[in-house]
């Protein structure tokens, strides 16, 4: 059983969302690190030093491990910013910016 028929949730309708071009498949409410786990997607940063690979580590946007770069903006904290239709999320490279 997932954890939607657990708590017997109806979410809306399905959107898509693009990661680094790819299309996934969020459901509204999602942020975008909900849909990037759903999707199989567990890491989606590298460390600037090691190029150690990076996700979801805190889940409530007191790290910065979950940076993702969204519709162009870098440095977006994905375990905060919510998932929406059409959604452009990016890999981060290094500090977003251009060094």
């Amino acid at each position: 059983m997932n954890p939607l028929e657990l708590v017997r949730a109806r979410p809306g309708a399905p959107f898509t969302v693009t990661f680094d071009g790819r299309e996934i498949e969020a459901l509204p409410g999602q942020t975008v690190a909900a849909a990037l786990w759903s999707a199989g997607i567990m890491s989606w940063r590298d460390t600037r030093r090691e190029s150690r690979p990076r996700g979801v580590f805190c889940g409530i946007g007191v790290c910065f491990d979950c940076l993702v770069t969204v519709d162009g903006r870098p440095n977006q904290r994905a375990c905060l910013t919510p998932a929406a239709p059409g959604t452009d999320i990016r890999t981060q490279e290094g500090t977003g910016h251009d060094d």
